[in-house]
C-alpha cells in the first residue's frame, strides 16, 4: 500500500466513522476526488479548487467547462463535483413535493427560490395546484439563453390537464437583473391566463425570481 492509499484509507474511515462534520472544506473534496481520480494525491488539488472559487460552495457550483480549468480536475472529476450537489437538490425537491402547500405567494416564492438556485439563464416553471394550494406537479416548461425563454402555451394547458389542477402558478427567473415584471412578463401573463381559463383553471400567481428575491404579480394586484 503506498503513502496515498494509506492516506486515504484513513480519510475514508474518519468519514465512516464521524461524517464530515469534522473534515475542513478542502479535505471533504479531497475525499470527494478520490473516487473520479483513484491514482493521484488530491490533496493539492482540493487547495487548488478553493484557491480559485473561494469557497466550497462556488466550488460545487462551478461549471464542468471551468473546473476543468484546474490542473488535475478531467471531465469525470468535475462531473462528479458538479453531480454531486444536483444530485443532493434533487432528492430535497422530491421530499419536499410529497406534501407541500403553496397557498401564499410567500410559500409559493420560497419554494420557487430553491428551484432557481444556480440557474444561469432564463427558465420558465410551471406549478398545478389542487384547490387547496396542494402541489400536484412542478413543470419545467421551457428553458433559453440569453434572449430569454419562450412560454409554450399548449403545454401550459396540457400540463394542467394531466394533473387535473385547479390553480396554476407561473415563474421564470431574470438571471442577470432584477426580480420586476417587463411588459413581455404582462403579456406573457395574459397569455397563460386567458388559455388556462378555456379549461377552467385559474392563474393563481406569476412569481418572478432573481438574485435570491421573488415578486408576486398577485401580490402587486394585477390578477385580481
Amino acid at each position: 500500500m503506498g503513502i496515498h492509499d494509506g492516506h486515504r484509507e484513513k480519510m475514508r474511515r474518519r468519514f465512516l466513522q464521524g461524517g464530515l462534520d469534522a473534515f475542513a472544506d478542502h479535505e471533504a473534496l479531497e475525499l470527494l476526488l478520490y473516487y473520479a481520480i483513484p491514482r493521484r494525491d488530491t490533496n493539492p488539488i482540493a487547495h487548488a479548487l478553493m484557491d480559485r472559487y473561494g469557497s466550497l460552495s462556488a466550488v460545487l457550483s462551478a461549471p464542468v467547462e471551468d473546473l476543468q480549468k484546474v490542473e488535475g480536475i478531467g471531465e469525470s472529476a468535475a462531473i462528479l463535483l458538479r453531480l454531486a450537489p444536483l444530485l443532493a437538490r434533487k432528492a430535497r425537491l422530491a421530499e419536499s413535493e410529497k406534501e407541500t402547500i403553496l397557498n401564499s405567494s410567500e410559500r409559493a416564492g420560497r419554494y420557487l427560490l430553491e428551484r432557481f438556485a444556480g440557474e444561469t439563464h432564463e427558465v420558465i416553471y410551471q406549478l398545478c395546484l389542487d384547490r387547496k394550494g396542494k402541489l400536484l406537479a412542478c413543470k419545467r416548461l421551457a428553458e433559453g439563453g440569453v434572449a430569454g425563454a419562450d412560454l409554450n402555451i399548449r403545454q401550459l394547458v396540457s400540463n394542467a390537464l394531466l394533473t387535473s389542477a385547479s390553480a396554476v402558478i407561473l415563474s421564470h427567473n431574470h438571471p442577470s437583473g432584477v426580480a420586476l415584471p417587463s411588459p413581455e412578463d404582462y403579456a406573457t401573463t395574459d397569455r397563460a391566463k386567458e388559455a388556462l381559463a378555456t379549461i377552467g383553471v385559474e392563474l393563481a400567481d406569476h412569481i418572478i425570481v432573481a438574485d435570491g428575491d421573488f415578486v408576486s404579480m398577485a401580490d402587486s394586484g394585477y390578477l385580481g
